[in-house]
């Protein structure tokens, strides 16, 4: 059972500048404005939305899927970003535990550098292996994306290979493939 079932839909994690939460069906207009913006999507591997009809379906796949935060920057209350405790796909030679999943986030152009991916990468280390009890969390970034690759080396991740990727875009790109361990 490398990647156990997760339903986030009554789970609230907080930090101190950030509340990750459920997506919501009023969420649309947030994600919609930084799910627009050239870049973002891009550093993710998906193409910018080009309309709001597009993010309404990802919205609803969201909420549907159930294994997706909304991140809310308290100070305002708005939705800056995203961040899913998806599937696994790393050999099982690298994951010996039973159980691992792989985090994959994207964050408003606006509030980038600012460390509020790494305060919620953060929080959701922890949640997964102290109340989902994973054995393994996996990650991974394209290589031009030195953002992510910083979030990914602070929060303690170790480097294990870089692969192929075939992109929602139609485009592979190399992509660095990281694993943290649980501590226990």
């Amino acid at each position: 059972m490398i990647n156990p079932k997760i339903d986030i839909s009554r789970t609230f994690l907080e930090t101190e500048r950030l509340m990750l939460r459920p997506f919501k069906e009023e969420d649309l207009q947030d994600f919609f404005e930084y799910a627009s913006v050239p870049d973002v999507g891009e550093a993710a591997g998906w193409k910018h939305h080009r309309d709001i009809a597009m993010s309404g379906k990802i919205l609803d796949l969201f909420i549907k899927d159930k294994k997706t935060f909304a991140i809310v920057y308290k100070q305002n209350n708005k939705v800056i970003g995203s961040l899913g405790i998806e599937k696994s796909q790393f050999p099982r030679t690298y994951c010996p535990g039973e159980t691992a999943r792989d985090i994959g986030y994207v964050l408003s152009k606006e509030y980038w550098g600012h460390g509020l991916m790494s305060e919620a990468v953060k929080r959701v280390i922890e949640y997964c292996f102290k109340e989902l009890n994973l054995d393994h969390l996996t990650i991974g970034h394209f290589l031009d994306n030195h953002r992510s690759q910083r979030v990914i080396e602070k929060m303690g991740f170790t480097y294990v290979y870089t692969k192929p990727y075939m992109t929602s875009m139609g485009i592979t790109l190399d992509s660095r493939e990281y694993i943290l361990n649980n501590p226990r």
